[in-house]
Order: structure tokens, then sequence, then C-alpha cells
């Protein structure tokens, strides 16, 4: 059963009443046909997409939209080198869901596809400013095959090849183009459309962030420490600092602040920023709100950190927000001690405690004199 937080839709409106949705469509094989990215000065806050004629086909069929339903408003758009990601605003209630709507829209792109592939070859792509970093989103490795119009349990879309299609080769691309089942989310939680505006514009910055800086963008596999094996994103060397400190924010500290004693909680939550500002690598898993509260504060200050996950990455893994910034400057390492798992949804508690001893025991390693 899908999660919960997604069940928002009125009894019998499901997919079809009002609502925000997050759609992407993506090219499966990550060639950049829809575009290529550009880095002015090398400077990727200048960094914009060039969109290629397949690109810009593709742009105007998925923002004409409302000419077909005028129900529809677009938010926000952004075409990347390999994939588009588009807000929508559904209006007023549908008579068709917007899963059938997405699932035409699709179609038409697939056409554009087998167009395109048939009558010239996109333009050559820049090696330079190309050269394997292809954004990409781990939402979209959710996807399953499947039918797309179904129940509002299946809230992550289905992916794979459809209608029996099979790819042929024009000169060094494959055709069909589009042929997995775009992604589409429904936004309902307080805040998260102003974030997913936010992600959707700052896609062409993170790909070029991510160019200039391949190393800490790129999953490193089995990093040993006191004999347990993770992968990581970051900045390994954080792991020869010279001092360590774990975050852990316990419940007899929270509860014990509830009942009106909140000195020891908030003692040892300035002592965590303190030892930061010395120079000490913090390190946690970081899943309470109160752990989070100091994480917030470690990333503001940019203080070094390594940060425990309980999930693993997956091939076009990137960090999110303010843990993007930190691992482009060298301030972070992610670990996780898990393969990536596209079905994971939540942690369980046995996690939680697993994550904090392993933070623990990353504190303890006691480095080699040089």
């Amino acid at each position: 059963m899908a999660d919960d937080k997604w069940h928002w839709q009125e009894a019998g409106t499901a997919w079809k009443g009002v609502g925000i949705y997050h759609v992407t469509l993506t090219v499966p094989s990550r060639e950049p046909l829809l575009g290529r990215l550009v880095i002015p000065d090398n400077d990727p806050t200048k960094a914009w997409v060039e969109r290629t004629e397949l690109g810009e086909a593709v742009t105007e069929e998925a923002l004409r939209i409302n000419r077909y339903y005028p129900e529809i408003r677009v938010i926000q758009h952004c075409l990347m080198p390999d994939h588009l990601h588009i807000i929508y605003y559904v209006t007023k209630p549908m008579t068709k869901s917007i899963k059938t709507v997405i699932r035409g829209l699709w179609q038409g792109m697939k056409k554009l596809g087998r167009a395109y592939t048939e009558g010239k070859r996109p333009p050559l792509i820049s090696p330079e400013l190309n050269s394997g970093e292809i954004d990409g989103d781990v939402e979209n490795t959710e996807l399953n095959s499947g039918e797309i119009d179904v129940d509002v349990e299946n809230t992550e879309l289905n992916s794979g090849t459809t209608n029996g299609e099979k790819g042929k080769t024009i000169g060094d691309f494959a055709f069909p183009i589009f042929t997995e089942i775009p992604f589409i989310r429904p936004l309902s939680r307080r805040g998260q459309l102003q974030t997913m505006i936010r992600y959707v514009q700052m896609n062409p910055q993170r790909l070029a962030t991510k160019h200039l800086k391949p190393g800490y963008f790129r999953v490193q596999r089995e990093i040993e420490i006191a004999g347990r094996h993770y992968s990581g994103v970051g900045n390994i060397a954080l792991l020869q600092a010279e001092h360590f400190m774990p975050v852990h924010v316990r419940r007899t500290m929270v509860e014990a602040a509830e009942h009106g004693e909140q000195e020891t909680l908030r003692n040892y939550m300035n002592g965590c920023v303190l030892a930061a500002r010395k120079g000490t690598v913090m390190v946690s898993p970081f899943i309470s709100p109160k752990e989070k509260e100091v994480l917030s504060v470690l990333l503001k200050e940019e203080h070094p950190i390594i940060m425990l996950a309980d999930n693993g990455f997956g091939e076009y893994y990137k960090p999110s927000d303010a843990l993007f910034n930190a691992v482009a400057a060298g301030r972070m390492l992610i670990l996780s001690p898990r393969e990536y798992d596209d079905k994971k949804s939540h942690i369980t508690r046995e996690e939680c405690v697993a994550l904090n001893g392993m933070a623990e025991q990353i504190c303890s390693i006691e480095q080699s004199p040089e």
C-alpha cells in the first residue's frame, strides 16, 4: 500500500480533483537529447540549458496542455539535457484523471521523439560540458511497469517499455526515446510546493556544480570504517579529521525539557555547536527534530559534517538543498551502510538505533600518527 501521506483526494475524486502535481519526463538512456548545459565563466549560478530542436518541441508540448485542458495551469518548468520537470496546477475538478491527461501527453512526446530521430540527429554536445555528468533524479528510479490510470494507492507511476515497442537505432541514438511513463507526484503538505519550485528552478545550477566538482558527487563504494562497509557521497577526507563527536539527542533530554527541565537539552545542543566551532567533525544520522535543529546550525555556520543515511545511493543520487551546497564545498560526507532501495519510504526505530551506534563507532576511530 502506498504511503498514507499521499491519500489526500476526496473519496470518488481520486486524481480528478483540484491539486498540484510534479511531473518528470525522462530520456531513459540518459543521453542529452533535449539540451546542452552551458556554464558561463565556470559559474554554476549562471548555468542554463540550450535546447535542442527536440527539447524545444517537448517543452512547447508540455506548456500548451491548457489548450486541451483549460483547468490546468503551469506553475513552473525546467528542461534539462535528459529530462523535463513541470509543475501542473489543476484548478477545478476534471472528468478525466490527471493520470489519463499525462498519459495522453506522454503519447504525444513519444511521437515527437520518433519524428525527431527519423528526421535528424541532435546537435553535437560539447564533451567539456557533458562528460558523463548528466543530471538525474532519485525519484525517477521509483518507476515500475504497468498501467498509468490506476487506483489512487498506486502513487508511484510505473515505468518500462510499453505497447511492445522495440528500440531501433538511427545513427548513434535509439528510438522511441520516451519509453518510461512519466513520474507524477501530488504535492499536498505545507511548504511542499515552494520547496519543489525551488528544486525545479535550481536544476541547471545543481547539474553545473556536479560537473565542475564531480569527485564529491560520485558515489563511492566499499568505504571500510572499523570493519563495516559503507557507500558514500561527499568529501571522504573528512574521515581523516583529528576529532569527531556524535550528535545524539536522547529522548530523556527531550522529555525532561517538556516537563520544564530544559537546561540539560539546551547545554547539550549548544555543546555540539561549540565543539564544531573548534574544528570537531560532527557525526550523526540527524533524525530527531532536535538533532535536525543542530544540523541546521552546523550547515548555516559551515562546519564539517558526516551524516549517516538509512538508504543507499541510486546511480543518479544527489543531495537536496543545503546538503547539496555543503557537499559541493567539501564540508559534508554522507555515508550509508545499505544498498539503495527505491521502495524505502520510512525509517524504523531499529534502524535509528543502529545508525546512532554507527555514528558513535566512527567517532571512536583513532587516527594513526603521520
